[in-house]
Order: structure tokens, then sequence, then C-alpha cells
């Protein structure tokens, strides 16, 4: 005999474009929606509230998101460039 594990389900709704791209990335992880949706949940839980910080971003942080979404002011930089960075 077989252990009888009940399930929830749950329905979200989601843009398609997310959510093929979330899960392609799941998928490299080896993971499966369903997967990620219990870690989530259990981070949640063992957190007692979301597993990262969630805050409004201030004028200066709004900027460079929309610099960054409009691809201006973007200066490039190598990965030497940054362990060069990290060892001063």
């Amino acid at each position: 005999m077989g252990i009888n594990m009940k399930t929830a389900i749950i329905n979200a709704r989601i843009k398609p474009e997310l959510k093929k791209d979330v899960e392609a990335i799941l998928s490299q992880l080896g993971m499966t929606t369903t997967q990620a949706i219990t870690v989530f949940f259990e981070q949640v839980k063992m957190n007692k509230g979301i597993p990262f910080e969630l805050k409004i971003p201030n004028a200066e942080t709004i900027e460079a998101m929309e610099e960054a979404r409009a691809d201006r002011d973007m200066e490039s930089i190598t990965i030497e460039d940054l362990k060069a960075q990290l060892t001063k």
C-alpha cells in the first residue's frame, strides 16, 4: 500500500512570456515549476515571510533601472575587471 499524500492545487494567472522564460531557466536547473513553487513556499514558511527583501526603489534606483532597460549609460566590464575590483 502506497502513502496517500494530499495535495492542494494553486491556480495563478501569469503572463505567457514570463512563464516561458522562467520555465526555461527552471529546466536548466533541473526543476519543474511545481518544485520551484514548493521551494518558494518552504522558504516563506521557514522565514515567516518573503525570503528576500521587498522595498520600493528610490528615485536614483528607478532612474538606473530605466537607463538599464533603455540600454543608456551602460558601460561594459569584463570578468577580469570585476575580479580586479574585488581584490583591491
